[in-house]
């Protein structure tokens, strides 16, 4: 938290290596957030760097309240929201592909392990409403609390638990019925 805010100062004062350094922390989290919302992962990847270009030609008016990270998440989760309502139909791509794309190249037993596992949950996961998918991306991935959430999506906290309740409730359903085919 503490180098965030020395991070924006410095970004303020017209430091390129602290826009580097905010992109570098936080480009791979920001990646696995938008694919899991967008399930297109050059989508995803246009989504970040359109927050990450809007925030960097923002230096002089950008004001963040709280942390850098939900700063980001929003914008991104934002811009995903857009996406999804620019376009009707949405591909299914497994979240391996990003997850190939963020990966320690010195771990690559550990990746081919969860590559089936992603992949299902990635194909669960483009099956259900981009509202309840949005909340069960935002609680797991985004470790986001559902007041948070909450307000990031004009609802009520009740709305947003129902959610993810019945987005949760769908995807065991149709990742027991994956298992059992």
């Amino acid at each position: 938290m503490i180098e965030d805010v020395l991070l924006i100062l410095k970004f303020k004062y017209g430091n390129s290596d602290a826009l580097h350094r905010i992109y570098e922390k936080y480009r791979d989290y920001l990646l696995k957030l938008a694919t899991a919302l967008l399930n297109d992962v050059g989508v995803a990847e246009d989504v970040v760097h359109e927050v990450f270009l809007k925030f960097a030609q923002s230096e002089d008016k950008i004001r963040v309240k709280g942390s850098l990270k939900g700063y980001l998440r929003t914008c991104v989760v934002n811009s995903a929201r857009n996406k999804v309502r620019a376009r009707h139909q949405q591909k299914t791509i497994s979240l391996d592909e990003v997850t190939a794309m963020v990966a320690d190249s010195n771990k690559p037993d550990y990746w081919i392990i969860c590559k089936e596992e992603s992949r299902r949950i990635s194909n669960a996961l483009a099956q259900i409403p981009f509202e309840q998918r949005e909340v069960v991306v935002l609680h797991l991935h985004g470790d986001m609390k559902f007041k948070a959430i909450a307000d990031l999506q004009a609802t009520s906290i009740k709305t947003v638990q129902s959610r993810y309740r019945y987005g949760l409730d769908k995807l065991r359903v149709l990742l027991d019925t994956k298992v059992e085919e």
